[in-house]
């Protein structure tokens, strides 16, 4: 079933001087089993609003349900040990989330928090580790020793040890280069494909969602301003520019092409489509 918000309202320091409307009466419907992205400037919302999915933040009013659990604002953290373990998020910086001396103990720190034993926890960790593309060479590492995209795997593997259905992601590829960057997100699509996970990914990099999504929510100041999937999305950039958020590259030539007297179609979006229709077009007015 889907993740839904109903008139989900979060307030940061509600009744104080320094009261703050983070989310405001929100609708939301995410789709189970799919790679959805939640994009939109700088402070408008997205951190707040995945931080519900698995509790860390609770509504000022209104509800969330999840995997059949609705949250509301009056739940209690000692009620939401499983659906932390269902929901996995992972943080925008890594290290935030690694505190062991090892990387194995790292891994195997959430298994053993919800029951299994040290070996079954240990098992599980090799297993994740492989998961995310590194070796076991790597389990008796210090974590700290890691570069920022290794770092960002071992935290991704100690979720996934947990076996979330649910897998929130907040800027997994900040400050990668390209190909660590495209590293991370074809093993995002892996996860997706292979051990049906549903996906939902906080980015301000439309290339990847143009590459990796399936479904598109926008924010903007606290509202959800569209759903939709991504072919209907990237038919209009208005909103993009409204949002100061560049369209990938392949959608920035289409427009500029058009502008300049082209007739492509709306719903392109592969190089070797553009490339065709660009030649047919050429070929036309020969």
């Amino acid at each position: 079933m889907p993740i839904t918000f109903k008139e989900l309202t979060h307030e940061y320091n509600a009744g104080t001087p320094f009261a703050y409307l983070a989310l405001d009466a929100i609708d939301l419907s995410i789709t189970e089993g799919a790679i959805t992205a939640i994009i939109g400037e700088t402070g408008s919302g997205k951190s707040t609003l995945v931080q519900h999915l698995n509790a860390l933040l609770l509504p000022t009013e209104g509800s969330l349900t999840v995997l059949d659990r609705t949250i509301t604002a009056t739940e209690k953290p000692k009620q939401l040990k499983e659906l932390r373990k269902r929901v996995g998020l992972v943080f925008q910086f890594p290290e935030y989330q690694l505190f062991e001396e090892t990387i194995a103990q790292d891994i195997a720190f959430g298994p053993k928090n919800f029951g299994m034993s040290e070996e079954e926890a240990l098992s599980k960790a090799k297993e994740m580790l492989q998961v995310v593309g590194l070796s076991e060479d790597y389990l008796e590492r210090s974590p700290f020793e890691l570069s920022g995209g290794q770092k960002r795997r071992v935290a991704i593997a100690g979720i996934l040890a947990m076996d979330p259905e649910v897998l929130v992601l907040d800027e997994p590829a900040a400050g990668l280069d390209p190909q660590g960057a495209k590293d991370m997100m074809e093993l995002f699509v892996r996860l997706n494909k292979e051990l049906h996970k549903t996906i939902l990914l906080v980015t301000h990099d439309m290339e990847h969602v143009l590459n990796y999504c399936d479904h598109v929510v926008v924010v903007d100041n606290g509202h959800i301003v569209q759903t939709s999937d991504k072919l209907h999305f990237f038919q209009d950039t208005s909103l993009l520019h409204k949002l100061r958020i560049n369209p990938p590259a392949i959608i920035r030539l289409r427009d500029e092409l058009n502008q300049r007297g082209f007739d492509l179609p709306c719903d392109i979006l592969d190089t070797e489509v553009l490339a065709k229709a660009i030649a047919d077009e050429v070929k036309h007015h020969e």
